[in-house]
């Protein structure tokens, strides 16, 4: 029997080292262990305050945006100016031009002004009028062309404050500022800060942001994302359409069907391949497919479609390939153990336990194209729009815009106000990828099985 020293110390001292004493090399492994911990906490830290920043940034250039300053007037439809005729034709009330209405609006402001009493030094009817969004007379014109019964009465209207009363309000424009800007003045904006205080003035929420079209460079205020969210709506539709259904059979096939050889690894690496082609590549070919070669129109929302949708197809059959291989082969065994055909068992048993991550890859793929502009702008996309293209499906093939190239449009303009719309653009498109991917999350949670 081997007799064992009382003392382990004795016995490791031999060896030079003792197990109760940190070694030299392992206080080393012990630093460097903990200087990378502190470097991933550095970067998760860098991360988290780069988000905030973007975010404030964002949120502080863009929220003002969902306010509109607006000034309520009671304009006289003057008969004698819109429909001297008095016959209501509808060829008659077509004539009238937005240079008709002005004199209309004029008159309302000085009549405002002289019930009320508000007025500033050296500001005339022709500078409070000024106060006013140039789109008020067409805004007018509309009314009058669809309300022609309502000509001879004064009606009462909110109109749009123009872009510099507006961004005064927003803190874009100051009594300095407006001292050397051609397009306002102090003594303006003295007379719209009584005007506020007689409660003719004021700033609401702006829901004409998410309904009206885009306005010119001289009509920032009138500017809205309509047009924008119903080309989109129109696009993801149609991608959703064509990629879901042909991305989950290529990938059924693939996965299940296709025999193992030189041919299908070709497929399988030209579509990891597509997945990290730039978008940009895909306009081209979208340029040169559908519109030069089929002759279909720039700037509609199925040729967006269609380039977003090859642009789509890699991420959802990688998506649900992986879906598919997660399902655990048993279940196919069992199912073909117990009679069913191999299409049974794909379609009755495997498709079901690979449903939740079809559907996240589908979502997050549509989530990417939805946020995509290098395409659209290459196809055209990029025009200004005002018209909103019609139900479907003939409004799949007229002139629409999208609103990631919308953002691209404003931040293209010379007026402050435009950036403020951009910003505000920003967060509804970020708005609209947050409930994309929690609707992902949501149907992950609700369709997952366990076995």
């Amino acid at each position: 029997m081997t007799d064992f020293p009382a003392d382990h110390s004795a016995a490791s001292g031999a060896a030079g080292r003792s197990l109760l004493k940190v070694g030299e090399r392992t206080r080393k492994r012990n630093a460097a262990e903990k200087r990378f911990r502190m470097m991933g906490l550095a970067a998760v830290v860098f991360g988290i305050l780069a988000l905030f920043g973007l975010m404030a940034s964002i949120l502080s250039n863009g929220l003002s945006s969902f306010n509109q300053t607006y000034i309520e007037l009671d304009v006289y439809l003057d008969p004698a100016v819109l429909d001297k005729g008095g016959n209501r034709a509808p060829e008659d009330l077509g004539r009238i031009t937005t240079f008709t209405i002005q004199p209309l609006i004029k008159a309302a402001v000085q009549d405002l002004i002289d019930e009320t009493g508000v007025s500033a030094e050296g500001v005339d009817a022709n500078d409070a009028f000024e106060l006013i969004s140039k789109e008020a007379p067409a805004d007018l014109r509309r009314f009058v062309l669809n309300n022609p019964d309502q000509i001879g009465e004064t009606v009462s209207f909110d109109l749009l404050a123009s872009g510099r009363i507006d961004g005064y309000y927003k803190g874009r424009v100051t009594m300095e500022s407006a001292a050397l800007d051609r397009n306002i003045s102090p003594e303006q904006l003295e007379l719209a800060d009584r005007l506020k205080a007689e409660g003719v003035l004021e700033t609401r929420f702006n829901w004409a942001f998410f309904t009206a079209p885009d306005a010119s460079d001289t009509r920032p205020e009138a500017a809205g994302l309509g047009v924008a969210i119903l080309g989109s709506a129109y696009m993801m539709l149609i991608v959703l359409v064509l990629a879901l259904p042909i991305g989950v059979a290529a990938s059924i096939y693939l996965e299940e069907f296709a025999p193992q050889n030189r041919f299908t690894d070709l497929i399988e690496v030209n579509i990891a391949n597509l997945a990290a082609v730039p978008s940009i590549v895909f306009g081209i070919l979208g340029l040169a497919i559908f519109i030069n070669f089929a002759g279909l129109p720039q700037s509609a929302p199925i040729v967006g479609a269609l380039v977003l949708t090859l642009m789509t197809l890699p991420t959802v059959i990688i998506a649900t390939r992986a879906a598919l291989k997660a399902v655990p082969p048993s279940i196919r065994d069992a199912a073909l153990g117990v009679g069913a055909s191999k299409m049974q068992a794909i379609f009755h048993h495997v498709l079901p336990l690979a449903a939740p991550g079809i559907l996240t890859g589908a979502i997050i793929g549509l989530a990417q194209a939805l946020g995509e502009t290098a395409p659209l702008l290459l196809i055209g996309m990029v025009a200004f729009v005002r018209e909103y293209p019609a139900a479907p499906p003939e409004g799949f093939f007229d002139p629409a815009s999208a609103l990631p190239v919308q953002v691209y449009n404003w931040t293209q303009r010379g007026d402050p106000a435009f950036v403020e719309r951009a910003s505000g653009a920003i967060i509804v498109l970020l708005v609209f990828l947050l409930i994309m991917n929690a609707v992902a999350i949501l149907l992950r949670r609700r369709f997952e099985r366990r076995w």
